[in-house]
């Protein structure tokens, strides 16, 4: 068989599973700041979170991930890669990509059981780690030169520090939006309070 169809199935898969990956930790997001709505609302929406979450991690997370290491696997084995240093460095990133895919399964667990021990912040910075490993696996398989590598994993902290310089900002935002909209609603009690005491 033609290694190219091999490889297109590996790229295909892999691009599957980071999409898993990044839309799976949006979810989490969305179903904690839930947490902080009416209680009806949070039901209905929790609900449908934990729905949405169980059918991406199940149908297209982890299948994506096995066939991944499947067709990876197989071109390492026809192509006989194992003696390039830059395969070396490439698992190494692709081994942090497994455990960040099984932290995801805990916190997943976690939010179907609703045990809700995380904020929305920390998993917005959380969300930047596959991201940022993304960056590095591509980096590494285009150059396939460990002194390039170390010029990407300079560039790679440089972005994952305005990763966290922008979610810190953002954070920030949403906490002022939301005390504007606290005192706008409190304003808005106290004049319909004083119509009805004018009524009366």
């Amino acid at each position: 068989m033609d290694f190219r169809y091999i490889l297109a199935l590996h790229i295909i898969f892999v691009v599957t599973w980071f999409a898993g990956l990044f839309y799976i930790v949006r979810l989490f997001i969305y179903h904690v700041e839930a947490e902080e709505l009416p209680a009806a609302e949070k039901h209905i929406l929790q609900k449908q979170y934990k729905i949405m979450e169980s059918r991406l991690w199940y149908a297209i997370t982890y299948p994506s991930m096995f066939l991944t290491f499947i067709f990876g696997f197989w071109l390492l084995y026809l192509l006989n890669f194992w003696t390039l240093p830059w395969i070396h460095l490439k698992l190494a990133f692709v081994f942090a990509l497994v455990l960040y895919h099984i932290r995801c399964g805990m916190i997943f667990k976690n939010l179907q059981r609703d045990n809700i021990a995380y904020t929305s912040f920390g998993l917005r910075l959380w969300n930047e780690g596959a991201t940022l490993l993304l960056f590095a696996i591509v980096f590494i398989v285009i150059f396939k030169d460990i002194f390039s590598v170390w010029w990407g994993m300079l560039g790679l902290i440089i972005i994952g520090t305005l990763f966290f310089i922008v979610a810190k900002a953002y954070k920030k935002v949403r906490e002022k939006n939301s005390e504007k909209k606290e005192v706008k609603s409190e304003k808005i009690e106290v004049k319909s309070k004083k119509r009805k005491e004018g009524n009366e």
